[in-house]
């Protein structure tokens, strides 16, 4: 598997028309956008809750330090994940 290459600058942010918000009936974080919606894992709501503007490497940074974990091994899950849903057209790059 190939390293996913995003600047630590680059501030993601949900596109217009997706919301993050809890399924009224499976209580589980999920995003919602106009053609579906899609179940997050606690990871991926974790990360996505913070694309408000944060950096990726602020994102990374407030994980480190909210889950006591190494950043470096962090900042790889991060931008996986990032990448999966850019590529879904869910966030987008600022």
């Amino acid at each position: 598997m190939r390293a996913i290459t995003i600047s630590g600058s680059v501030q993601p942010r949900l596109t217009s028309g997706v919301r993050l918000q809890t399924d009224s009936v499976t209580s589980k974080s999920v995003l919602l956008y106009p053609e579906g919606i899609i179940e997050l894992n606690e990871t991926a709501h974790e990360i996505v809750s913070r694309c408000d503007g944060r950096s990726v490497a602020e994102i990374v940074q407030a994980l480190a330090k909210e889950y006591d974990a190494d950043a470096a091994a962090l900042a790889s899950d991060v931008r996986e994940t990032l990448f999966d849903l850019h590529r879904r057209k869910l966030i987008e790059w600022t």
